[in-house]
């Protein structure tokens, strides 16, 4: 499935404009000018990420020493280490839209009645997790804290790979504000930071909480509908496509995931029963309904809001 020339393609070309939208972020002397590159940086990192993600997905550079090390490191300075992303994102995908038992890799989901048999402890962590401004956090909340500090704290043998991806988070950052001063440290690496990790927080969590999601009975579960009902397709123009890797066609993606970002428009384009799924845009009205379904209701076969539930 994998082009290896494509993949090459790709790592080359979305670090080259990475290194140049930060480049700018970083000299370019005149603020819009320096906004717009921050943003443009950020947003690179999130198809920069999607590299890595395929990468430990093993879609792309199976048995490439060189790309495996390029990736690897750029994960690290992300703050998401292969050892902390197989063991929660691989669980994930083979969980998808199951709300028995524990839930690694994804955004609690609970249902209207373990909502209401919950204590006010766990209703409150439930709460914050989904919380929008946890998303808009994206970066502090789920990269710094969650992949990092809080791995490290739980087992620093076991998560040593977290130590390291925060040490080399750490002196990035410290190189370059100490060296380039407050304005780069700004404008090349934290707005860009924050920029990323909102976006792709809000990515992750949009693709499993939309209007129209089934999520299956628990002798119903398969992959196969969890993958197609509970994901969804992400109607996005072509430069976004490019800046989120294609990650729009999550239904396809949870499929199979050992498709290459580049080829997901192509495998849905092939397949019949990949091209009628449940599609969501980017617009407002997409990003606050996401916000207001937070639970399931197995009566009603439908996300609802906590007001809902109490209803």
């Amino acid at each position: 499935m994998e082009s290896r020339a494509r993949s090459w393609w790709h790592l080359f070309s979305t670090f080259a404009v990475l290194l140049a939208a930060a480049t700018a972020a970083a000299l370019v002397t005149w603020w819009p000018l320096r906004l717009a590159a921050s943003i443009v940086t950020g947003l690179t990192m999130i198809r920069a990420f999607i590299l890595v993600h395929d990468l430990h997905h093993a879609a792309i550079f199976r048995g490439s020493r060189i790309a495996r090390t390029i990736l690897e490191v750029y994960g690290w300075v992300l703050i998401t280490p292969r050892k902390v992303w197989r063991e929660t994102h691989n669980y994930h995908h083979a969980h998808t839209a199951k709300t028995d038992g524990p839930q690694r890799g994804t955004y609690t989901l609970l249902t209207t009645d373990q909502w209401r048999d919950t204590t006010r402890m766990q209703r409150f962590t439930y709460r914050v997790e989904r919380h929008p401004l946890t998303l808009l956090c994206g970066y502090l909340t789920v990269f710094l804290i969650a992949f990092g500090i809080a791995r490290v704290v739980k087992g620093p043998r076991r998560y040593w790979d977290s130590g390291v991806s925060l040490l080399a988070h750490g002196t990035v950052a410290a190189l370059l504000l100490v060296f380039g001063g407050v304005a780069v440290f700004f404008f090349a690496f934290l707005l860009p930071m924050m920029i990323a990790g909102a976006a792709g927080a809000w990515l992750f969590y949009a693709q499993h909480n939309f209007e129209g999601m089934q999520v299956p009975a628990k002798p119903e579960w398969n992959h196969t509908s969890a993958s197609l009902e509970a994901s969804s397709y992400l109607q996005l123009g072509p430069i976004m496509r490019w800046f989120t890797g294609n990650i729009g066609f999550h239904h396809v993606h949870h499929l199979n995931p050992r498709i290459p970002f580049y080829r997901l428009p192509a495998a849905m384009r092939g397949i019949p029963e990949l091209q009628n799924p449940i599609t969501i845009k980017l617009n407002a009205r997409t990003i606050l309904s996401s916000f207001r379904l937070k639970l399931w209701d197995p009566e009603q076969q439908r996300m609802v809001s906590y007001r809902a539930a109490r209803g």
